[in-house]
């Protein structure tokens, strides 16, 4: 049974876990429609959340462009009541064609909540995350921060909203967008949502160590690699064994993990897994939860075992040396922030 974590210096708490939920909405919607979970699917994976006690949940407006937050929300509403769960979505992708149907500013911040207000059916949101940088996003217009920050305030103080959030950016920027809220009293954020695992860490550097020191949770996606921390690449990017890893999804996964490391350090996971008597996704989740300045990591999956499975990842302890095994292969690689977006 999953532990209530209190995120970073705020007063919300978020159970252990959070369930990632790109992969519930429509099939065939969206970028990631080729390994969509529908309502009914979804369902019994999120009565198995519930009583494990994962309270916490994390959607996006552009996953299933719409279509997961619709599933997401009529499933909460369905199973919990409204005080009993936190519900973190994102906002600020390209929504559709339109001049104004994404970015960060003040236009599509209002809009943008109005319509995740919509689809999930609720009076307010939790934890309303931005999913990038205001000067970060394909294809929109890099606003002036205060702009972003002022609008993000005004759906805070509307009601909307209840916590902020962010997700992958340099530290600098990150830094800046605190600095400018509290100079101007606006509505900081309290948590971070970056990329980070045992394959990519770069994070380590900059990130991790800010919002250690200023009281942020750091709330990694993509623990588990996108599928290459629990064998579902077998030996290389052409090994594909699942939906997700044989579909188009592939192409972004390659995009993301660059060099000689990455399946190496893949195989020492699946070593340590059978030393241990677990599966690689078991042992890759508790070397991230062995880090202390970590939070409510964003869990992706398709069945309820692979659920039950991560729980019980949250119990297992790594000795030592066996974290030094698995860390001493990685290699530093450019910061996928350099050369494109993480």
């Amino acid at each position: 049974m999953l532990k209530p974590v209190q995120l970073g210096n705020s007063g919300l708490r978020a159970s252990q876990l959070c369930l990632g939920t790109m992969n519930f909405g429509t099939p065939g919607r969206g970028h990631q429609g080729d390994w969509t979970l529908g309502l009914d699917d979804a369902r019994p994976i999120f009565q198995a959340a519930i009583e494990q006690g994962l309270f916490y949940f994390d959607c996006a407006d552009i996953y299933g462009i719409g279509a997961s937050e619709e599933v997401v929300g009529a499933l909460l509403r369905e199973l919990l009541p409204r005080d009993q769960f936190v519900l973190a979505t994102k906002i600020s992708m390209p929504m559709g064609p339109g001049a104004n149907q994404g970015g960060l500013s003040r236009k599509h911040v209002i809009e943008g909540v109005d319509a995740c207000l919509q689809r999930l059916g609720l009076d307010y949101i939790d934890h309303l995350v931005i999913h990038r940088h205001p000067h970060g996003i394909p294809g929109a217009v890099a606003p002036p921060i205060e702009e972003s920050l002022e609008a993000l305030h005004d759906v805070v103080k509307a009601g909307k909203v209840l916590y902020l959030g962010a997700s992958s950016m340099f530290a600098w920027q990150f830094a800046e967008l605190q600095l400018t809220a509290k100079l101007n009293g606006w509505t900081r954020f309290i948590s971070m949502q970056n990329h980070y695992n045992l394959v990519y860490r770069e994070e380590e550097r900059e990130m991790i160590p800010y919002c250690a020191s200023t009281g942020v949770a750091v709330m990694p996606w993509s623990p588990l690699a996108r599928g290459i921390l629990t064998g579902a690449y077998q030996g290389g990017f052409a090994g594909g064994s699942t939906n997700r890893s044989k579909g188009g999804d592939r192409r972004r996964t390659e995009s993301l993990y660059h060099g000689e490391h990455v399946f190496p350090v893949a195989d020492r996971v699946v070593t340590l897994a059978d030393k241990y008597g677990h599966t690689p996704a078991q042992i890759a989740l508790a070397w991230l939860l062995s880090k202390p300045d970590l939070h409510a990591p964003i869990v992706g999956v398709s069945k309820v075992e692979q659920l039950s499975q991560l729980v019980a990842a949250t119990e297992i302890s790594l000795d030592a040396e066996d974290i030094e095994f698995l860390e001493a292969l990685y290699q530093p690689v450019e910061n996928l922030l350099s050369i494109g977006t993480s």
